[in-house]
Protein backbone atom coordinates (compact mmCIF):
# COMPACT_ATOMS: atom_id res chain seq x y z
CA UNK A 1 0.00 0.00 0.00
CA UNK A 2 1.40 3.40 -1.20
CA UNK A 3 1.80 6.25 1.81
CA UNK A 4 -1.03 8.24 -0.20
CA UNK A 5 -3.59 5.90 0.10
CA UNK A 6 -2.70 4.70 3.31
CA UNK A 7 -2.96 8.41 4.41
CA UNK A 8 -6.62 8.69 2.69
CA UNK A 9 -8.21 5.69 3.89
CA UNK A 10 -6.65 6.80 7.61
CA UNK A 11 -8.66 9.83 7.24
CA UNK A 12 -11.86 8.37 7.23
CA UNK A 13 -11.19 5.57 10.35
CA UNK A 14 -9.62 8.60 11.95
CA UNK A 15 -11.81 9.11 14.71
CA UNK A 16 -11.49 5.36 15.59
CA UNK A 17 -8.00 6.42 16.61
CA UNK A 18 -8.45 8.43 19.79
CA UNK A 19 -4.95 8.00 21.10
CA UNK A 20 -3.71 11.23 19.70
CA UNK A 21 -6.30 12.91 20.87
CA UNK A 22 -6.07 12.57 24.59
CA UNK A 23 -3.26 13.72 26.89
CA UNK A 24 -2.93 12.55 30.43
CA UNK A 25 -5.02 15.14 32.36
CA UNK A 26 -7.90 14.63 30.14
CA UNK A 27 -7.78 10.29 30.75
CA UNK A 28 -10.87 9.51 32.68
CA UNK A 29 -10.34 6.81 35.39
CA UNK A 30 -11.09 3.15 34.70
CA UNK A 31 -13.65 2.65 37.17
CA UNK A 32 -15.57 5.62 36.23
CA UNK A 33 -15.62 4.53 32.66
CA UNK A 34 -16.44 1.23 34.03
CA UNK A 35 -19.14 2.63 36.12
CA UNK A 36 -20.62 4.32 32.75
CA UNK A 37 -20.58 0.89 31.17
CA UNK A 38 -22.30 -0.79 34.64
CA UNK A 39 -24.78 1.53 34.28
CA UNK A 40 -25.59 1.68 30.46
CA UNK A 41 -29.01 -0.23 30.74
CA UNK A 42 -30.22 2.91 33.17
CA UNK A 43 -29.03 5.13 30.50
CA UNK A 44 -30.08 3.24 27.65
CA UNK A 45 -33.58 3.27 29.10
CA UNK A 46 -33.52 7.21 29.36
CA UNK A 47 -32.24 7.28 26.10
CA UNK A 48 -35.90 7.82 24.15
CA UNK A 49 -37.28 10.34 27.11
CA UNK A 50 -37.89 10.65 30.83
CA UNK A 51 -38.94 7.84 33.21
CA UNK A 52 -40.18 7.85 37.22
CA UNK A 53 -38.85 5.39 39.28
CA UNK A 54 -41.41 2.90 39.01
CA UNK A 55 -40.92 2.94 35.22
CA UNK A 56 -37.25 2.39 35.74
CA UNK A 57 -37.92 -0.47 38.20
CA UNK A 58 -40.00 -1.98 35.54
CA UNK A 59 -37.64 -1.48 32.40
CA UNK A 60 -34.86 -2.62 34.34
CA UNK A 61 -36.52 -5.54 36.62
CA UNK A 62 -34.83 -3.64 39.62
CA UNK A 63 -36.16 -2.94 43.11
CA UNK A 64 -37.31 0.58 45.00
CA UNK A 65 -33.99 0.69 46.54
CA UNK A 66 -31.85 0.12 43.76
CA UNK A 67 -34.00 2.61 41.75
CA UNK A 68 -33.12 5.18 44.11
CA UNK A 69 -29.28 3.92 43.89
CA UNK A 70 -29.76 4.01 40.03
CA UNK A 71 -31.62 8.09 40.22
CA UNK A 72 -28.69 9.47 42.51
CA UNK A 73 -25.78 8.59 40.73
CA UNK A 74 -27.15 10.02 37.90
CA UNK A 75 -27.80 13.21 39.39
CA UNK A 76 -24.42 12.94 41.17
CA UNK A 77 -22.72 12.42 37.66
CA UNK A 78 -24.45 15.38 36.23
CA UNK A 79 -26.12 12.68 33.93
CA UNK A 80 -29.83 13.57 34.62
CA UNK A 81 -32.28 15.99 36.05
CA UNK A 82 -35.14 15.45 38.24
CA UNK A 83 -38.25 17.42 36.63
CA UNK A 84 -41.78 16.68 37.79
CA UNK A 85 -41.09 13.11 39.35
CA UNK A 86 -39.29 12.31 36.15
CA UNK A 87 -35.67 11.72 35.43
CA UNK A 88 -34.52 13.07 31.83
CA UNK A 89 -31.16 13.21 30.49
CA UNK A 90 -28.84 16.04 30.57
CA UNK A 91 -26.91 16.97 27.30
CA UNK A 92 -24.14 15.48 28.82
CA UNK A 93 -26.20 12.14 29.71
CA UNK A 94 -27.44 11.47 26.02
CA UNK A 95 -24.21 11.60 24.59
CA UNK A 96 -22.26 9.26 26.91
CA UNK A 97 -25.73 6.98 26.88
CA UNK A 98 -25.18 7.36 23.04
CA UNK A 99 -21.55 6.37 23.47
CA UNK A 100 -21.74 3.26 25.76
CA UNK A 101 -24.19 2.31 23.13
CA UNK A 102 -21.75 2.65 19.83
CA UNK A 103 -19.00 1.04 22.33
CA UNK A 104 -21.02 -2.05 22.99
CA UNK A 105 -21.94 -2.25 19.04
CA UNK A 106 -17.92 -1.69 18.01
CA UNK A 107 -16.95 -4.60 20.39
CA UNK A 108 -19.89 -7.30 19.16
CA UNK A 109 -18.61 -6.40 15.77
CA UNK A 110 -15.22 -7.07 16.86
CA UNK A 111 -16.23 -10.11 17.92
CA UNK A 112 -18.30 -10.78 15.08
CA UNK A 113 -15.64 -10.19 12.40
CA UNK A 114 -12.47 -11.29 14.27
CA UNK A 115 -11.68 -13.57 11.62
CA UNK A 116 -11.53 -11.05 9.10
CA UNK A 117 -9.62 -9.24 11.37
CA UNK A 118 -6.86 -11.66 12.05
CA UNK A 119 -6.56 -12.28 8.08
CA UNK A 120 -6.43 -8.60 7.81
CA UNK A 121 -4.68 -7.65 10.47
CA UNK A 122 -1.73 -5.54 9.15
CA UNK A 123 -4.16 -3.44 6.85
CA UNK A 124 -7.19 -3.14 9.74
CA UNK A 125 -6.56 0.39 10.62
CA UNK A 126 -7.44 1.41 6.94
CA UNK A 127 -10.92 -1.04 7.56
CA UNK A 128 -13.58 1.23 8.92
CA UNK A 129 -15.63 -1.54 11.38
CA UNK A 130 -18.96 -0.01 12.16
CA UNK A 131 -20.79 -0.32 8.62
CA UNK A 132 -19.95 -3.98 8.90
CA UNK A 133 -21.10 -4.20 12.50
CA UNK A 134 -24.27 -6.13 10.75
CA UNK A 135 -22.13 -8.05 7.81
CA UNK A 136 -22.71 -11.34 6.75
CA UNK A 137 -20.01 -13.61 8.29
CA UNK A 138 -18.79 -17.23 6.08
CA UNK A 139 -15.40 -18.63 7.56
CA UNK A 140 -13.79 -21.81 5.79
CA UNK A 141 -13.43 -24.78 8.59
CA UNK A 142 -11.56 -28.23 8.23
CA UNK A 143 -15.10 -30.15 7.39
CA UNK A 144 -16.17 -27.16 4.96
CA UNK A 145 -12.88 -25.12 3.57
CA UNK A 146 -14.59 -24.00 0.54
CA UNK A 147 -18.00 -22.00 2.56
CA UNK A 148 -16.67 -18.77 1.91
CA UNK A 149 -15.93 -19.25 -1.86
CA UNK A 150 -19.21 -20.49 -1.74
CA UNK A 151 -20.79 -17.15 -0.45
CA UNK A 152 -18.85 -15.02 -2.75
CA UNK A 153 -19.91 -17.34 -6.19
CA UNK A 154 -23.57 -16.96 -5.00
CA UNK A 155 -23.35 -13.01 -4.75
CA UNK A 156 -21.54 -13.02 -7.78
CA UNK A 157 -24.63 -15.44 -9.91
CA UNK A 158 -27.02 -12.50 -8.59
CA UNK A 159 -25.66 -9.65 -9.36
CA UNK A 160 -24.73 -8.03 -13.27
CA UNK A 161 -21.65 -6.15 -12.27
CA UNK A 162 -18.53 -6.90 -10.23
CA UNK A 163 -15.99 -4.56 -9.13
CA UNK A 164 -12.82 -4.76 -6.77
CA UNK A 165 -9.35 -6.19 -6.30
CA UNK A 166 -8.06 -9.09 -5.21
CA UNK A 167 -4.51 -10.65 -4.29
CA UNK A 168 -4.98 -13.97 -6.15
CA UNK A 169 -7.96 -15.37 -8.48
CA UNK A 170 -11.62 -14.31 -7.63
CA UNK A 171 -12.52 -17.67 -7.29
CA UNK A 172 -10.61 -21.11 -8.21
CA UNK A 173 -9.72 -21.33 -11.79
CA UNK A 174 -11.06 -24.45 -12.14
CA UNK A 175 -14.46 -23.44 -11.18
CA UNK A 176 -15.33 -23.08 -15.46
CA UNK A 177 -19.21 -22.37 -14.73
CA UNK A 178 -17.88 -19.23 -12.54
CA UNK A 179 -15.85 -18.19 -15.36
CA UNK A 180 -18.12 -18.92 -17.70
CA UNK A 181 -20.75 -16.33 -16.30
CA UNK A 182 -17.89 -13.80 -15.38
CA UNK A 183 -16.68 -13.87 -19.42
CA UNK A 184 -20.03 -13.98 -21.13
CA UNK A 185 -22.47 -11.81 -18.75
CA UNK A 186 -21.13 -9.77 -16.45
CA UNK A 187 -19.68 -6.07 -16.46
CA UNK A 188 -16.55 -6.67 -14.39
CA UNK A 189 -13.50 -4.39 -13.58
CA UNK A 190 -10.91 -5.72 -11.38
CA UNK A 191 -7.79 -4.91 -9.57
CA UNK A 192 -5.02 -7.76 -9.78
CA UNK A 193 -1.65 -8.79 -9.00
CA UNK A 194 0.52 -9.23 -11.68
CA UNK A 195 0.74 -12.96 -11.63
CA UNK A 196 -2.99 -13.28 -10.79
CA UNK A 197 -3.88 -11.69 -14.24
CA UNK A 198 -0.58 -14.41 -16.11
CA UNK A 199 -2.67 -17.04 -14.37
CA UNK A 200 -6.23 -16.08 -15.39
CA UNK A 201 -5.31 -15.26 -18.73
CA UNK A 202 -3.09 -18.44 -19.12
CA UNK A 203 -5.79 -20.74 -17.84
CA UNK A 204 -9.22 -19.23 -20.03
CA UNK A 205 -6.78 -17.38 -22.85
CA UNK A 206 -9.36 -17.28 -25.74
CA UNK A 207 -12.73 -16.05 -23.50
CA UNK A 208 -10.47 -13.80 -21.85
CA UNK A 209 -9.19 -11.92 -24.83
CA UNK A 210 -12.26 -12.17 -26.33
CA UNK A 211 -13.84 -10.32 -23.45
CA UNK A 212 -11.51 -8.02 -22.68
CA UNK A 213 -12.16 -6.76 -26.69
CA UNK A 214 -15.86 -6.04 -25.75
CA UNK A 215 -15.05 -3.95 -22.68
CA UNK A 216 -17.16 -5.82 -20.71
CA UNK A 217 -14.03 -7.39 -18.38
CA UNK A 218 -11.17 -4.64 -17.76
CA UNK A 219 -8.34 -5.20 -15.82
CA UNK A 220 -5.32 -3.35 -13.45
CA UNK A 221 -2.80 -4.37 -12.36
CA UNK A 222 -1.20 -3.37 -9.18
CA UNK A 223 2.04 -4.63 -7.11
CA UNK A 224 0.48 -5.38 -3.94
CA UNK A 225 -3.14 -5.32 -2.41
CA UNK A 226 -3.84 -5.76 1.44
CA UNK A 227 -6.90 -8.02 0.80
CA UNK A 228 -9.98 -8.68 -1.57
CA UNK A 229 -12.78 -5.88 -2.15
CA UNK A 230 -15.59 -7.09 -4.11
CA UNK A 231 -18.74 -4.21 -5.16
CA UNK A 232 -21.86 -6.58 -6.33
CA UNK A 233 -24.87 -4.43 -7.62
CA UNK A 234 -26.25 -4.49 -3.73
CA UNK A 235 -23.76 -5.84 -1.45
CA UNK A 236 -20.01 -5.12 -0.34
CA UNK A 237 -17.57 -8.08 0.51
CA UNK A 238 -14.20 -8.24 1.77
CA UNK A 239 -12.18 -11.37 1.55
CA UNK A 240 -8.83 -12.81 3.71
CA UNK A 241 -7.14 -15.12 2.85
CA UNK A 242 -5.08 -18.06 4.49
CA UNK A 243 -1.71 -17.18 4.36
CA UNK A 244 -0.30 -20.83 4.11
CA UNK A 245 -2.76 -22.27 1.62
CA UNK A 246 -3.90 -19.08 -0.33
CA UNK A 247 -7.45 -19.99 0.22
CA UNK A 248 -10.64 -17.60 0.93
CA UNK A 249 -10.57 -18.51 4.41
CA UNK A 250 -13.39 -15.74 5.88
CA UNK A 251 -15.91 -13.33 3.47
CA UNK A 252 -17.72 -10.98 5.05
CA UNK A 253 -20.53 -9.27 3.18
CA UNK A 254 -23.46 -6.44 3.89
CA UNK A 255 -25.47 -4.30 2.05
CA UNK A 256 -25.36 -1.22 4.57
CA UNK A 257 -25.23 1.90 2.49
CA UNK A 258 -22.24 3.06 4.47
CA UNK A 259 -20.06 0.36 3.77
CA UNK A 260 -20.97 0.95 0.09
CA UNK A 261 -19.58 4.57 0.37
CA UNK A 262 -16.69 3.15 2.24
CA UNK A 263 -15.80 0.25 -0.78
CA UNK A 264 -16.52 2.86 -3.44
CA UNK A 265 -13.80 5.27 -1.78
CA UNK A 266 -11.18 2.45 -1.02
CA UNK A 267 -11.50 0.61 -4.77
CA UNK A 268 -11.21 4.19 -6.26
CA UNK A 269 -8.13 4.51 -4.46
CA UNK A 270 -6.51 1.83 -5.58
CA UNK A 271 -7.87 1.76 -9.01
CA UNK A 272 -6.19 5.29 -9.62
CA UNK A 273 -2.91 3.69 -7.86
CA UNK A 274 -2.83 0.93 -10.04
CA UNK A 275 -1.65 -0.05 -14.18
CA UNK A 276 -4.13 -0.93 -16.65
CA UNK A 277 -3.99 -3.86 -18.81
CA UNK A 278 -3.24 -2.62 -21.98
CA UNK A 279 -2.96 -5.55 -23.94
CA UNK A 280 -2.40 -9.07 -23.88
CA UNK A 281 0.38 -9.98 -25.70
CA UNK A 282 0.14 -13.45 -27.59
CA UNK A 283 -3.58 -14.01 -26.49
CA UNK A 284 -3.98 -13.66 -30.51
CA UNK A 285 -1.77 -16.37 -31.71
CA UNK A 286 -2.96 -18.92 -28.98
CA UNK A 287 -6.85 -18.50 -30.67
CA UNK A 288 -5.52 -19.25 -33.84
Amino acid sequence: MTSTIAEELRQEAARLDIRTRLDEERRIDTDRLCEYVRHGPLLEALFDGPLDRRDIEAALGVSRATSHRFTRWLEDEGLATKVDGEFALTGQGEVIAEEILRFELHVAAAQRLAPLLSSICENHKEFVIEPFADATVTTADPADPYRPVRRFVSLVEASATLRGFNTTAMAPLTMETFYERLFEEMETEFVYLPNAVDALLATYPEQAGRVLETGRLTLFTREALPYGLALFDDRVGIGGYDEETGLLHVFVDTDASRARDWAEQVYDLFKADSDPLEGVAGLDAERE
